[in-house]
């Protein structure tokens, strides 16, 4: 049976490490080959290495354009083609409060988490508008969608990211390209830990916290995300652009509604004052 990426090319920026690297071995599960796209050019390289003749690397800062370009044409040159762009790289960024936080902090944050996007989504174009065919996948998160969640500059490049594609799937879907983002909740990863607790290493602490808030009470996996990826890559999803896909065990819809639940039944009839 072939599988559900099969013959297609990626990219995928971010993939030495955490939801990129899952999604890379997911891909090259369903048939894609793959460029691992990562800051981390050793990293990048043992990623590729792991995944033999499907997959090949490049070092890539993906605040640089041209770099984002290069993968790209890396893509192209090597396969032949570009079915899929995942914008995926990411940093928390810019923390603390606002009054003190600094200019530079918050423009490395929204080059990173942001900027890169309109670069990946902006090469990914070039190249697949001729073909007339592709899908462009940026990854966002619960911050983007709920306010609160993450530091100031991280939760504005994130909402970003959601307005981006909707915009850019507005121009290319005469194209043929669909344009999706994908949301995630808390994922336990070393990232994630030392913004919880200043150590890189706590990934357990990490995990229980994407536990403890989450409707559904249980701690998120890159491999979550990485499927959410996959089935937007697919053809399965040929119905779907400009959308937002939450991945986040209902973070973001576990707003206090469950506190009336807990209440005994009965009808609240107080008015607003006027």
């Amino acid at each position: 049976m072939a599988g559900r990426l099969e013959g297609q090319v990626a990219v995928i920026t971010g993939a030495a490490s955490g939801i990129g690297k899952a999604t890379a071995v997911r891909f090259v599960e369903e048939g894609a080959c793959v460029v691992i796209a990562d800051i981390q050019a050793d990293a990048a390289v043992a990623a590729a290495e792991e995944l033999g003749d499907a997959a090949t690397a490049i070092a890539t800062d993906v605040t640089d354009e041209e770099q984002v370009a290069a993968a790209v044409d890396l893509a192209v040159g090597t396969w032949g083609r570009l079915d899929c762009m995942f914008n995926n790289a990411g940093i928390i960024g810019a923390v603390g409060p606002i009054t003190e936080m600094m200019a530079a902090d918050w423009d490395r944050t929204l080059a990173v988490l942001l900027s890169s996007a309109f670069y990946g989504i902006k090469h990914a174009g070039r190249v697949m508008i001729p073909a007339r065919r592709g899908v462009i996948l940026s990854t966002s998160s619960v911050a983007g969608v709920v306010a609160g969640l993450g530091p100031h500059a991280y939760t504005v490049a994130k909402t970003g990211v959601l307005a981006l594609t909707r915009s850019a799937a507005c121009e290319l879907a005469p194209h043929g390209i669909r344009v999706n983002a994908i949301a995630p909740g808390t994922i336990p990863s070393a990232m994630t830990a030392a913004a919880l607790t200043g150590d890189h290493t706590r990934v357990d602490v990490a995990a229980e916290h994407a536990r403890s808030t989450n409707a559904l009470g249980v701690a998120a996996d890159p491999i979550d995300i990485a499927n959410a990826a996959l089935y937007l890559a697919s053809d399965e999803a040929r119905m779907i652009t400009g959308h937002t896909l939450v991945v986040d065990a209902g973070r973001s819809i576990d707003g206090g509604s469950s506190r009336f639940a807990k209440r005994s039944a009965g009808l609240v009839e107080a008015q607003e004052s006027t």
